[in-house]
């Protein structure tokens, strides 16, 4: 067996941890993956990563799945990095870039997570997953419970959009609605582990999704050449993205691979106003977030009222120097169809909170114009039918079409 993982660490409290062992928390909270960086400086170069084939699986070596075990795969690629500069040019910026998610095999970001944890649940022999989720984690853990012949719960509010509804139900796991919201959820699978004896996949309650996020941030500074932009906008639920970035831009410092005068990117987390919870928490300088009372907004991904990771979200941005910001309900329409006419990428509800919450950080100077600027777009906007409700102009092919109307 051959892996370069050292030990598991709570986050909590940096209790040590051994590798190879089923866990989820540790006092309640997260638990990191370390790993021997010298060891890895040793055995892998960028230039040998530039050689392997455009997975996030390329970057075997600091992923905690063995390397003599296949993963759990999908076919999930490397992201594509894209210019906007029709939308950067509205919005004021010299160069943005988007990276898009929605282009993964699930169509967004969850696969990255969802193909590292369910390998490292097969190897670990666990047969039985269950999760809550908010919208596309769900169809994305059954997507690849089924690759791998694992059993799959999931656990959704009954207002879950529809199409996030279907995809783990065509993808054969077990899939209920919940009079509730995701936190909800989270409480049926805690409290049916001993009866029902699944795996409590949930956000940061086990190790290895945050690891296969990550990617995101070991693809950016590849994709960049090894550099990083100067501020990234991150659409913030659970928050396990942003965390696994600013994981990855520590140990790719470690490792070298990073230029050493690099500057770490401010990392801007970004919350609907319907429920910002690391809002508040950043507003008030405060270490861990309040459970936002009624939370509701059409960005179903962002309707997390309590994230068991709060912390670790708000060291990451407190150290980037960066912020957490609250973009406008009202605004996520708006931006889909801006951003998507603009540029021909297929925006998300979370990433037009990014966009809203960008004009904002622009126009009050948080951001500048020559600054490289990277926004994630989180998922596909395919997936939220219920988001923009459109009805196109009907023509009667009975009747003469007067043409000038058409323009």
């Amino acid at each position: 067996m051959k892996h370069f993982v050292s030990h598991l660490e709570a986050a909590i409290d940096g209790t040590r941890l051994p590798f190879g062992t089923i866990q989820n928390l540790h006092e309640c909270r997260p638990i990191w993956v370390r790993y021997d960086l010298d060891a890895i400086r040793s055995a892998v170069t960028p230039a040998d990563i530039a050689k392997r084939p455009p997975s996030l699986w390329r970057y075997r070596e600091l992923l905690p799945l063995p390397l003599d075990v296949e993963p759990v795969t999908l076919g999930e690629g490397m992201t594509p990095l894209l210019p906007c500069p029709k939308l950067g040019k509205h919005l004021g910026l010299n160069r943005l870039l988007i990276k898009d998610e929605s282009q993964l095999p699930t169509g967004s970001f969850k696969s990255r997570g969802m193909t590292a944890a369910i390998s490292m649940a097969k190897w670990l022999g666990i047969t039985r997953v269950a999760l809550p989720t908010a919208g596309n984690a769900g169809g994305a853990a059954a997507a690849y419970a089924a690759r791998a012949g694992i059993e799959c719960f999931v656990f959704m509010p009954e207002d879950t959009p529809i199409v996030n509804q279907f995809e783990p139900h065509i993808y054969g796991a077990k899939a209920f609605r919940v009079n509730g919201l995701i936190n909800d959820c989270g409480k049926i699978v805690k409290d049916g582990t001993a009866t029902m004896g699944w795996f409590d996949l949930s956000t940061l309650k086990e190790p290895y999704r945050i690891e296969g996020k990550k990617t995101m941030g070991l693809e950016l500074a590849e994709q960049l050449g090894w550099t990083l932009p100067d501020v990234i906008l991150y659409p913030t639920g659970g928050g396990t993205g942003l965390i696994g970035m600013w994981k990855a831009f520590h140990e790719l410092r470690t490792l070298g691979w990073l230029p050493a005068n690099t500057k770490f990117p401010r990392l801007i987390s970004c919350q609907a106003e319907g429920c910002a919870p690391i809002a508040r928490a950043f507003e008030k300088g405060e270490r861990f977030a309040k459970l936002f009372p009624n939370a509701t907004t059409a960005a179903s991904g962002l309707r997390v009222p309590v994230a068991v990771g709060d912390f670790m979200i708000l060291n990451a941005v407190r150290e980037s120097g960066g912020i957490a910001v609250v973009g406008a309900e009202a605004s996520i329409v708006k931006w889909m169809e801006r951003a998507s006419s603009a540029e021909g990428i297929s925006i998300c509800p979370e990433t037009a909170i990014c966009l809203d919450s960008l004009e904002n950080l622009i126009r009050d100077n948080t951001v500048s114009f020559d600054e490289t600027v990277v926004v994630f777009n989180t998922g596909a906007a395919t997936k939220y039918l219920e988001a923009l409700p459109v009805q196109l102009p009907f023509l009667d092919r009975n009747q003469p079409i007067d043409w000038a109307k058409l323009s």
